[in-house]
């Protein structure tokens, strides 16, 4: 079925991202007489703080939290190491 609809779209070529050439954003109906460079304006804006997350931030985040488990598990190791072997020499 289709449904024919009249809807104002904003089409940003330049994304800044390795993943997507382009975007196509679809206007409320409110917003239909807003200015076009207030429109563009706030689609750029809108791309910007979604920041889709890619390959390599994924790769940070996971590197990040076994960090943040291992390296305080070494550091208890290491002082149990330590205090067993000051107790066997008493």
């Amino acid at each position: 079925m289709i449904k024919g609809i009249n809807r104002q779209i904003i089409e940003v070529t330049k994304t800044d991202n390795v993943y997507y050439e382009r975007a196509l954003l679809v206007v409320r109906p409110q917003f239909t007489g807003a200015e076009r460079q207030i429109l563009e304006r706030e689609a750029r804006k809108m791309l910007k703080e979604m920041n889709a997350p890619s390959i390599l931030k994924s790769k940070k985040q996971l590197l990040k939290k076994v960090l943040n488990f291992l390296l305080p598990a070494i550091a208890g190791a290491v002082v149990a190491f330590c205090f067993s072997g000051l107790l066997i020499s008493y």
